[in-house]
C-alpha cells in the first residue's frame, strides 16, 4: 500500500486519482482549503497553500506527492485574476518545497500540474518536450513560472517530474458537459475556422500515465500528458454531434465567441488556440495508450458515470483556527478501472477537412 498526498486534491482531476488510489488500497490524503467540500473516503487536511502548517506533518513518509493546486483559468483574465491564476500555483508550489526540505523522510517521487498549452499556437506541426517551442502570451507565463517555481525547489532526495496536461475528457466532468450541451443546443459545429488543433487525453490514460511514471523510477522531467492522436477542433466537434446522433451544429465564429466568452466571464483563447502536442517521452519510455482515438474517448464520457460512494465526514479533531484541520472517512468500494491496450503512435493526419 502506497501513500499519496493530493495538494490541492480536490478539483475535478484530483478525485479522479483520489477515486483510483483508493480503489487500489493506497492511502490518500488531500490537502485542501475545504476540508469536507466535497464527500470521498479519502483523509482530508486543511492548507492555506501558502506557508508552513500543521499539514506538513503529513508529507512524512509519503510515497508519491501530486501537486495539483492552483485558480481556474476559466475566467476573465483582469489584473486580479490574473495575479491570482500565478500566485495560487507559485505559492503552493513554494510551500511544497519548503516543507519537503523538512522532513525527515520526504516524498519519493513529487508530480507537480503544468499544462500542455505552454506551447506556441501550432497548425504547421506536433510540439513535444525535445522539440516543442515555447509560446507567448498569458496562459504561457503562467506555465513557465510555474514550472520555475517547481525546478527550483531544491529537494535532492526526491525524484521530481513535470505533467505537461492536455484537455482531460472524462464523464466524470471537467470540459465535457460543456460540449455536450452546446451540441444538444444546435451549436456543437466548429469553433472559429476549426482547424485550431484540439490535444486531448482520456482520464484513463492520465491514471495510466501516472502510475507508468510512478513506477519507472529513473523517469524525470517534463512530460506531455496528452493523446498521441489530436485532431482539429472541426473533427471533434463533428464526433460529438454524431456520438449524440445530431446531424446539424450551427458553427461559432471568432467574433460570436467573443460576445460569448465576454457574457461568461471566460477567455475565447481556451477555445481558439492551437494545442498540437503529442507526448513523445512518453512513447519512448514504453507507455501503452488506453484511449486510441477521440472516437472511442468520447464514447466513453457518453457512458452513465460510475456510482461513487456517499459517506458523512468524521471529525478527528474539531477544526480550530491555526490547528490541523483533518477528516477520516470510512473506506469504500470503488471499482478499479480496466484499460485496453493502445496502437502504435501514429501523427495527427494533417488534411483538414472544412
Amino acid at each position: 500500500m502506497a501513500k499519496i498526498v493530493l495538494a490541492g486534491g480536490s478539483g475535478f482531476i484530483g478525485q479522479l486519482l483520489s477515486h483510483h488510489f483508493l480503489a487500489k488500497g493506497d492511502e490518500v490524503v488531500i490537502l485542501t482549503r475545504k476540508p469536507a467540500a466535497w464527500q470521498t473516503p479519502a483523509r482530508q487536511i486543511y492548507w492555506d497553500a501558502t506557508g508552513p502548517g500543521p499539514w506538513v506533518q503529513h508529507l512524512e513518509r509519503t510515497d508519491v506527492l501530486i501537486n495539483l493546486t492552483g485558480k481556474s483559468v476559466n475566467c476573465r483574465y483582469t489584473q486580479k485574476n490574473k495575479q491570482e491564476i500565478i500566485s495560487s500555483r507559485v505559492n503552493a508550489t513554494q510551500a511544497l518545497g519548503d516543507a519537503v526540505r523538512e522532513l525527515q523522510r520526504p516524498p519519493r517521487l513529487w508530480i507537480n500540474a503544468s499544462s500542455a498549452t505552454i506551447y506556441r499556437h501550432a497548425q504547421d506541426g506536433p510540439q513535444d518536450e525535445l522539440t516543442g517551442e515555447i509560446g507567448t502570451g498569458f496562459s504561457v507565463e503562467v506555465c513557465g513560472k510555474w514550472e520555475n517555481a517547481f525546478y527550483a525547489q531544491h529537494t535532492p532526495g526526491t525524484r521530481k517530474i513535470a505533467l505537461r496536461l492536455a484537455i482531460v475528457l472524462a464523464n466524470e466532468g471537467g470540459v465535457v458537459p460543456y460540449y455536450l450541451n452546446l451540441a444538444r443546443l444546435g451549436l456543437g459545429g466548429r469553433q472559429g475556422n476549426g482547424l485550431q488543433c484540439f490535444s486531448w487525453i482520456h482520464a484513463r490514460d492520465v491514471i495510466g500515465s501516472i502510475e507508468f511514471l510512478m513506477q519507472h523510477e529513473e523517469l524525470e522531467g517534463d512530460f506531455n500528458l496528452s493523446s498521441p492522436r489530436p485532431v482539429p477542433n472541426h473533427h471533434f466537434m463533428q464526433t460529438l454531434r454524431q456520438a449524440l446522433g445530431i446531424s446539424f451544429g450551427l458553427r461559432a465564429r471568432k467574433w460570436m465567441l467573443e460576445i460569448g466568452a465576454w457574457l461568461l466571464r471566460t477567455e475565447t483563447e481556451l477555445l481558439l488556440k492551437s494545442r498540437w502536442v503529442v507526448p513523445t517521452r512518453l512513447l519512448q519510455a514504453g507507455y501503452q495508450f488506453q484511449v486510441q482515438t477521440i472516437e472511442e474517448a468520447v464514447r466513453l464520457c457518453l457512458l452513465a458515470k460510475r456510482p461513487v460512494p456517499v459517506l458523512s465526514p468524521k471529525f478527528e479533531k474539531q477544526p480550530q483556527k491555526g490547528k490541523d484541520l483533518s477528516y477520516s472517512l470510512a473506506s469504500s468500494n470503488v471499482q478499479t478501472s480496466t484499460y485496453e491496450k493502445d496502437l502504435p503512435y501514429r501523427r495527427m493526419a494533417q488534411t483538414h477537412h472544412r
